[in-house]
């Protein structure tokens, strides 16, 4: 399997060469050079597999330069009932990610934070802590990781990559812009390899300085630095997974369809969504959505695609979604284009320059209902009221996220079909809105007891690509 540049300009590479670079050298976003299809017996046979040997039957389609042994090693070592173990009461902790109904057999939440950092990113990034240790000592290289966050990529990379041989990580995050919780699970990390930096603005000013520094070929062929943010194609092929997983549990065979409803800020889930749609997972309908920050939406209903600067990206109490640029968008945009390079250039040619396109007038629009993408928003008020309901419906707290993504599901779900929310987080991670929202305390695992009040180690920088890379350049 060869890996594609969305912008067509960089050679075509294998998975671990995409793997240790992340973002292409053209600016570029990487994808497979073809989605491998699943049959219908392929899909009978996997409905019994464990996480760990479904992860297989699925990756190893896309990873052939990591021997089948080794790959699959890998995956039993990350999808193990001991690092998914922060289960919430009631869930199943046999499972790696339980599938709770709601509404038995039309409305369920998909759990996906099961794992160390208590948010969806644990599925992808433990993985990809694992994958990169692996291949740097097959290759005897090191690796800086440069990555950015709106709140729970962060955590979620750094406990995946704390105390890994060969790896330093720096990420980037909004000063004062995320929960107290995900500071404190980021901040207070006290090994070697783990630099912090708080970047004055939001988090979409910290993601242009990850990929001001990625461009600079000369910098980062130097300091081999490398990606954890979903610009990463390891972290969108991970997530494919629970697709599949999520369709298994909620249904009783291959002839039922589900709809998947997504909270999304960077297109990077639901991204996975889409290509498990593509493989031939049976998805009638993939729902987006958006809180305030609506950028995505606002382009599923308008064709349209507007990113905002910082001055009209709103701070909102679902913070990881505070994004008005979202990376992994290139990625559909691909397709939509009909995998066109030079269409792909054209358009990002106006967003990197802080422009909008608009593709309502445009043959591609044609072609956006053969995707199935349906959205919608949340506000705070929505959020709240979401977060009340379920609770006294159904006894389940869920986080302002979680919350965004079950608000617009019910106002997309149609007829008897099932709707899968997909879990962004546990709700201990946003204390302030669920004592908003509730009069208490959200539940919190006992290991995480106290987080807040150890000692926190970040330093404070403003959003400057040169004083970045000097940082990087002091701590080798």
């Amino acid at each position: 399997m060869r890996y594609l540049s969305t912008r067509g300009r960089s050679p075509a590479l294998s998975f671990c060469d995409i793997l240790l670079g992340g973002l292409a050298p053209d600016g570029g976003l990487y994808l497979p050079e073809a989605y491998p299809r699943v049959c219908r017996a392929e899909l009978d046979a996997w409905r019994s597999l464990s996480y760990a040997d479904l992860a297989f039957a699925l990756l190893s389609r896309y990873i052939d330069d990591i021997p089948a042994g080794n790959l699959r090693a890998l995956l039993a070592k990350t999808y193990c009932a001991k690092t998914y173990a922060f289960t919430r009461p009631g869930s199943d902790a046999a499972e790696i990610t339980p599938l709770r109904w709601l509404e038995k057999d039309r409305l369920g939440l998909l759990e996906l934070s099961n794992g160390p950092t208590l948010a969806f990113k644990d599925m992808a990034m433990q993985l990809l802590g694992n994958l990169f240790e692996h291949v740097l000592e097959k290759r005897g290289e090191t690796i800086n990781i440069l990555g950015a966050t709106s709140g729970d990529t962060g955590s979620a990379a750094e406990y995946a990559l704390c105390g890994k041989r060969n790896v330093k990580v720096f990420m980037l995050s909004p000063h004062g812009k995320m929960s107290a919780f995900q500071r404190a699970q980021m901040y207070s990390l006290a090994d070697a390899n783990i630099f912090n930096i708080a970047v004055t603005g939001m988090f979409d000013a910290a993601q242009d300085v990850v990929k001001a520094v990625a461009g600079d070929a000369a910098f980062k062929a130097r300091y081999r630095i490398g990606m954890v943010n979903s610009i990463n194609w390891a972290r969108v092929l991970a997530q494919i997974v629970y697709y599949f997983k999520g369709y298994f549990a909620a249904t009783e065979n291959n002839d039922q369809q589900v709809a998947f409803c997504v909270p999304s800020g960077n297109f990077g889930n639901i991204c996975a969504g889409h290509i498990a749609r593509q493989m031939g997972l049976p998805i009638a309908r993939l729902i987006l959505a958006t809180n305030e920050n609506d950028v995505l939406d606002e382009f599923f209903r308008t064709g349209v695609y507007r990113p905002r600067g910082a001055a009209e990206t709103r701070v909102t109490s679902s913070p990881s979604m505070d994004i008005s640029k979202a990376s992994n968008f290139e990625r559909f945009v691909f397709d939509l284009v009909d995998r066109d390079p030079a269409a792909v250039r054209e358009l990002w040619a106006e967003v990197d320059a802080g422009k909008s396109f608009d593709l309502s007038a445009t043959p591609h629009i044609g072609r956006l209902p053969a995707f199935a993408f349906v959205s919608g928003k949340s506000t705070h008020a929505d959020r709240l009221n979401t977060i009340r309901r379920a609770f006294a419906d159904y006894g389940v707290m869920i986080d302002p996220h979680t919350a965004d993504g079950l608000k617009v599901a019910r106002e997309q779900a149609t007829g008897d079909m099932p709707v899968l929310v997909l879990e962004t987080a546990q709700p201990a991670k946003f204390g302030d809105t669920l004592r908003e929202a509730l009069g208490r305390d959200p539940e919190r695992p006992s290991a995480l007891a106290g987080l807040e009040d150890l000692p926190q180690k970040v330093e404070v920088m403003a959003a400057d690509a040169d004083a970045i890379k000097a940082y990087i350049a002091q701590r080798q």
